[in-house]
């Protein structure tokens, strides 16, 4: 953990033990160390005081006057967020094995010192973590390695600068936001951030926040307590929490509402957080990369992005050019792919042709990376072992502009109108697709977004 692991401070201990000395004994030690300690001598007493307040753990004597505190584990008296403790004496380890199965995070066997319960507790929180961990792991297959190439030169000065100032810093480190259109590779380079900062043995965690529904998205990045909303039937540690000591990447984070946002500048800003129905702050640890396929500046002087959180972001921020404009890397870049895509499939002989090269080249790519990675793929599927040539791309819309205008064509001198032109070609496509403009877009080789800009306010069929 990035923080002394012997401090309780702050957290909420409910000790449950019938011997009045020794409870005194321990009690006094965990109010020492910060901690808020709650008593209780039974099971009774144990029961009403969980439904009342939100413990962040429990140290309980698995053998109560009235009863065992195995009880309490069946019948799920504590929240998920707590971390039990139990305490047994010699000879009763078998029912603290029993006590684990049912949901314990750490037993103790008596006579034991006060001085192991800081590290019982913390296995608890960690065994608590590592499975929301699991529960949402999104990281997708280990790369061979990031493609820079020299159209990525200024970029990949820009990481070595925040790399530098992260090794520097180790805790609480500056937010990273990653800029561009779909399919650049924003994700593939939070991952390269991550592997090659100073957490690269800590977590990554990932969410792609257009991909959460509103009134989840609170609790799924902040957690909840059980209780919290009509749903909530157990309590839930948030991916903040989880990713606490490693990395969090937000993945189009300007599809948060502005609450979620103003709660993420929170974290950031302060380095607490709050789960929805609970009433502690929570110190947490993250390293926060965020992305967005359109620019935050933009969405923020229209107001659909809070302008405090988008300067918060912006203090180390990295655009990623569309492949479009990254020139001869872009044969290079298919290469680094297609060397990995023919090793999955467990081919040793595959290359790209020189009419390939060209042909790969001339396309506008305007999926960008993720539609040449899908490309190179189909080709390895359907071609197998040997030169790739891509012959069913030689009429994309990438064409250079010699295959079709007439070579003899000049300027005039007097120039023209090159709106009316676009226009012109916007409608001929138009008129050749039957007014889709879906499909005049690939022909024309622009978004479908491009031509309903060009085409307001004028209805057209999908």
């Amino acid at each position: 953990m990035s923080r002394d692991t012997s401090s309780l401070a702050g957290r909420e201990i409910l000790l449950l033990e019938d011997d009045a000395v020794l409870r005194r004994r321990l009690s006094a030690h965990l109010r020492a160390l910060g901690a808020e300690v709650t008593e209780a001598t039974n099971l009774a007493e144990a029961r009403r005081l969980a439904r009342e307040i939100r413990f962040d753990y429990a140290l309980a004597d698995l053998h109560l006057p009235d009863g065992e505190a195995l009880a309490l584990l069946r019948e799920r008296a504590f929240s998920e967020n707590t971390g039990v403790v139990v305490m047994t004496a010699f000879g009763g380890v078998p029912e603290a094995v029993e006590a684990m199965r049912l949901g314990a995070g750490d037993y103790v066997t008596k006579p034991f010192e006060p001085e192991e319960l800081p590290l019982a507790f913390l296995r608890c929180r960690q065994a608590r973590i590592t499975a929301r961990r699991e529960e949402h792991q999104l990281a997708a297959r280990p790369s061979d390695g990031w493609f820079f190439g020299r159209s990525l030169a200024a970029v990949r000065a820009q990481l070595d600068t925040i790399l530098a100032a992260e090794r520097r810093l180790e805790h609480h480190l500056p937010p990273v936001l990653l800029e561009g259109e779909t399919g650049t590779g924003k994700s593939a380079l939070a991952r390269w951030l991550h592997r090659e900062g100073p957490r690269s043995a800590q977590p990554f965690v990932a969410v792609n926040c257009a991909a959460l529904p509103e009134q989840l998205a609170e609790s799924e990045l902040f957690g909840h307590e059980r209780g919290a909303f009509t749903d909530a039937k157990q309590a839930r540690i948030g991916l903040l929490e989880a990713a606490d000591g490693g990395t969090l990447f937000l993945d189009e984070i300007g599809s948060l509402s502005p609450a979620t946002q103003a709660k993420v500048l929170t974290a950031i800003e302060e380095g607490r957080i709050r789960r929805l129905g609970g009433t502690k702050e929570l110190e947490i640890d993250a390293c926060i990369i965020a992305a967005n396929n359109r620019p935050l500046r933009a969405l923020a002087e229209t107001g659909a992005f809070r302008e405090d959180l988008f300067h918060r972001l912006h203090l180390l921020h990295v655009t990623l050019p569309p492949l479009r404009e990254r020139g001869e890397d872009i044969v290079e870049l298919a290469r680094h792919l297609l060397a990995g895509i023919a090793a999955r499939h467990r081919l040793r002989h595959v290359s790209i042709s020189p009419e390939g090269a060209r042909r790969l080249q001339a396309q506008r790519w305007p999926g960008n990376v993720r539609e040449l990675a899908h490309e190179l793929e189909r080709a390895v599927i359907f071609g197998g072992e040997g030169e790739l040539d891509f012959a069913h791309l030689e009429a994309g819309p990438g064409a250079p502009a010699a295959d079709w205008r007439n070579p003899a064509w000049r300027l005039p001198e007097s120039g023209f109108n090159l709106d009316h032109v676009t226009t012109a070609f916007i409608e001929e496509a138009l008129r050749e697709t039957g007014g889709n403009v879906s499909a005049a877009a690939r022909r024309l080789g622009v978004t479908r977004e491009f031509l309903r800009y060009r085409l307001q306010p004028a209805e057209r069929t999908e």
